[in-house]
């Protein structure tokens, strides 16, 4: 049996934040009641006209100009004709030849990869190239139910992006990795909320396999109903696999649409794939078309430092690793959280504060079920606690037990540190003194301080804590211990 070799690209429809709807004015809400957004517009209703989204508009070059995409002088709307239960009109108000954005990529986070494959990534650093990114109307919401369906159109005439990538990408992690970089760069623009459960970031997977050492891209297949990333991934693996089996026996593959059964684990077949000129596009005549030079020039100060920018910067100025960077860039109110506690005292390494935000923090917060908006601890706080181990004032475990009731209570450091009578000994006289006792009473260990034993030295280090209940500044029983012995 000969090997395949898959090729997949991806058609992603993101809802954008706007406050109202594509073509009229009815608010966006999700989880409103039922049709209680609607107006003549959004129903199709004959003789009611559409009006552009200004914002949606905006929001869609941002993308753009995030991704790297290029901009036509002038792009128009056209209608996509077509009959669904979910579309009334019969067309959809889209762009066919002239979108909003053109070519430009996304960047595979390796953070964004499943976390069993982060460590095996085929194609590190990998963009995938985009075809388009073009701007039109989201379709009313089909329930089914046993016996019936239910249509809301409070969703009809949402503003929608549909990002459709170059067939580019190579496995079902790649296609999860680029779904969670794209949502990423997508949160950070303050494009879309790209929430999968909600329907706010809806994907279909173009497939295809061919045998090894040919070129001509196979028969695409499209699947559809994918609402999460491991249904991605899982559905990817199936339908791989289906194919393969299919032209091993002989048969052949027709470009179709498939829908992806979750509970199943199969897909099965919907309808064969209608090509553009089925859909039969012309321009929209009550849409007039737009030159975009003066919406790009406005919008272009508003792209913000991306995540493979900020976690790159975190890495040059900060000392963070690659590993850390990439977690405290993964969202931007972490990454502003994290820079926050770094300006509070720049006399504190960053990289500490990295340390206890990842290995303290962020365990601390999913323990008690909180987002990092939500942390009852302010940056400046965690700042403070760092700055007082980092003097020695506490240990590094006196400091941890000060964290997690600051956490609980909201008390400033200072005070729980009093409380619990953690205030180090940093009297020299007194240090010495103690130092001085531990030292007459273990000569033999003293000699293999001498002989180069720095555990050793550790060890007086401990004994010294041990003596003065924890009290003792640990930094400064070490200076004490190795100017006695060592001279």
């Amino acid at each position: 049996m000969p090997n395949y070799i898959l090729t997949i690209g991806l058609e992603v429809h993101a809802q954008l934040t706007t406050r109202s709807k594509m073509f009229c004015a009815c608010p966006v809400e999700y989880g409103a009641e039922p049709n209680t957004h609607t107006c003549p517009t959004c129903l199709g209703l004959p003789g009611a006209l559409p009006v552009l989204n200004k914002a949606a508009i905006e929001k869609t070059l941002l993308t753009g100009l995030m991704l790297g995409c290029s901009t036509p002088p002038v792009v128009k709307w056209d209608r996509k004709n077509y009959f669904y239960p979910d579309m009334p009109k019969n067309y959809q108000i889209s762009q066919f030849d002239l979108p909003l954005c053109l070519g430009g990529g996304v960047p595979l986070y390796d953070f964004a990869y499943p976390k069993d494959a982060q460590k095996t990534i085929a194609n590190p650093g990998k963009v995938v190239k985009l075809t388009r990114i073009h701007l039109e109307e989201d379709v009313a919401k089909s329930t089914h139910h046993d016996k019936f369906t239910t249509i809301d159109f409070n969703r009809a005439g949402t503003p929608l992006m549909e990002i459709v990538s170059d067939p580019d990408i190579d496995s079902a992690e790649e296609a999860v990795a680029y779904l969670g970089s794209l949502r990423q760069i997508m949160l950070y623009g303050g494009v879309s909320d790209a929430d999968m459960e909600k329907g706010q970031m809806r994907c279909d997977v173009n497939i295809s396999v061919r045998p090894e050492g040919t070129t001509e891209l196979g028969a695409k297949i499209e699947l559809k109903n994918l609402n999460s990333l491991s249904a991605v991934r899982r559905a990817i693996k199936y339908e791989t696999e289906r194919q393969i089996d299919c032209l091993n026996r002989g048969e052949k593959l027709i470009q179709s649409t498939r829908r992806w059964d979750d509970d199943r684990g199969e897909t099965t077949l919907m309808r064969t794939k209608e090509d553009a000129h089925d859909y039969r596009y012309f321009p929209d005549p009550d849409l007039l078309p737009l030159h975009t030079a003066g919406l790009l020039a406005s919008v272009k100060p508003h792209v913000p430092e991306l995540p493979h920018e900020k976690r790159a910067r975190f890495e040059r100025d900060y000392g963070c690793s690659a590993y850390d960077a990439s977690v405290l860039s993964s969202e931007q109110a972490l990454a502003a959280w994290y820079e926050t506690a770094v300006a509070a005292d720049t006399a504190v390494p960053a990289k500490k504060i990295a340390n206890w935000v990842l290995n303290d923090l962020l365990g601390a917060l999913n323990d008690r079920s909180l987002t990092i908006t939500e942390c009852p601890l302010a940056p400046a706080a965690l700042s403070g606690l760092v700055s007082t181990v980092e003097a020695g004032k506490i240990s590094n475990n006196q400091a941890k037990e000060v964290f997690a009731e600051m956490l609980d209570t909201g008390k400033p450091a200072a005070d729980i540190i009093k409380a619990k009578g953690f205030e180090q000994v940093s009297d020299t006289g007194a240090l010495e003194a103690i130092v001085e006792q531990i030292l007459a009473a273990n000569p033999d260990k003293v000699a293999e301080v001498q002989a180069g034993n720095d555990k050793a030295m550790n060890w007086f280090t401990g004994q010294a804590m041990k003596a003065s209940q924890g009290k003792a500044n640990p930094k400064m029983v070490t200076e004490i211990v190795r100017k006695k012995v060592l001279g």
